[in-house]
């Protein structure tokens, strides 16, 4: 098998895992929220028949029905790409989290990778002489 098709086999069984774990969120939330299937069919304009399909992660299930489930229960867009560098690092991300603490993993989230982002900048743009140096008050 090619390194292409390796490649578009994993992001398949990767999309497939995502439409999976997306699923189960939006079936928790929706539960928390005490909201049945027909009342989010009805909101999302998608047919109770998809939404069954979607919160059992039917890999024939688009996104943009997973989308349009997340919006109309009050989860953001980015509930999917954290559990997916959890994925990516064959790690499992427990549901329930991101149902009821998900507002502060991606507070820290976007914390960390500014953090980095800034610790990165800052290397640039030192004098490389100022690498060998200690830490104020080290």
């Amino acid at each position: 098998m090619s390194r292409h098709s390796e490649n578009a086999s994993h992001g398949h069984e990767l999309l497939d895992e995502m439409k999976l774990l997306s699923g189960k969120t939006i079936e928790e939330r929706r539960r928390h929220a005490h909201i049945t299937q027909q009342q989010l069919a009805r909101k999302t304009g998608v047919g109770i028949r998809w939404i069954r399909e979607i919160e059992s992660g039917n890999p024939r299930s688009t996104m943009d029905q997973h989308i349009k489930c997340a919006v109309a229960l009050g989860l953001p867009i980015s509930y999917l790409l954290v559990p997916l560098l959890f994925m990516e690092n064959d790690m499992n991300f427990p549901i329930p989290f991101v149902v009821d603490h998900f507002a502060g993993l991606k507070d820290r989230t976007i914390k960390c990778i500014g953090d980095y982002y800034i610790e990165t900048l800052a290397r640039q743009v030192r004098p490389a002489s100022d690498m060998t140096l200690a830490p104020p008050g080290a």
